[in-house]
C-alpha cells in the first residue's frame, strides 16, 4: 500500500454491505476497530462515517455506541418497510454525497464497501486528484470496483483479523 504520514484520510464505511458479507461468507460479524486500523495506517484520520440501519426494535443501538466510541461518526437511517413486508435498507446516495463533501479537505478516500454501485464515486474520486482505496471482502466485492481502486484491499487475506471471535 502506497502510505505516506502526512496524508489526510477520511474513512466511509458501507456498515450492511460488510455486515451481509460477513454473514454470508463466514457467518461472523465484523471487526470495524481492525478494518478502521487497517484503512489509517498512521496517516491523518480526518472523519470516519459507519452507515447504520436502525430498526424499530432498537436491538442495534449498542453496537451503534459501540462504533461511537471507536471515534467513529455514524450516521443513522431508518429500515424502510413497505406493505407487502418488502424492505429495504440502502445509504448509497448518502456515501457518495458525503463523499464528495469531504474530499477536498483529505488526500485519501477509503471506501470500505464492495458495493459496484460505487464505480462512478470512485472514478470521479480519482478525477479530483484523490487517492481511493476500498476495502471489502473480495469474494463479495465488485471486480470492476477493484479493478479501478488505487489500491484494493481483500479481508479475505486476513480474514480472523477483521472477524470478531465468537
Amino acid at each position: 500500500m502506497l502510505i505516506h504520514q502526512e496524508q489526510r484520510i477520511a474513512v466511509l464505511m458501507d456498515v450492511q454491505n460488510l455486515y451481509h458479507s460477513a454473514k454470508n461468507l463466514y457467518k461472523s460479524k465484523v471487526n470495524f476497530k481492525e478494518i478502521l486500523k487497517t484503512a489509517v495506517s498512521e496517516r491523518k484520520l480526518i472523519r470516519t462515517f459507519a452507515y447504520v440501519i436502525r430498526t424499530k426494535t432498537g436491538e442495534e443501538q449498542p453496537f451503534f455506541e459501540a462504533l461511537t466510541k471507536l471515534g467513529i461518526e455514524t450516521r443513522q437511517k431508518d429500515l424502510q418497510e413497505f406493505y407487502g413486508g418488502m424492505k429495504k435498507a440502502d445509504w448509497d446516495v448518502g456515501i457518495v454525497i458525503d463523499a464528495i463533501k469531504t474530499a477536498p479537505g483529505v488526500d485519501v478516500i477509503s471506501l470500505v464497501s464492495g458495493d459496484g454501485d460505487f464505480i462512478p464515486l470512485v472514478e470521479y474520486l480519482k478525477n479530483q486528484g484523490k487517492r481511493v482505496e476500498v476495502i471489502a471482502f473480495g469474494r463479495s466485492t465488485s471486480g470492476k470496483l477493484k479493478e479501478i481502486a488505487d489500491e484494493f484491499v481483500d479481508l479475505e487475506q486476513e480474514a480472523e483479523k477483521y472477524l470478531l471471535k465468537k
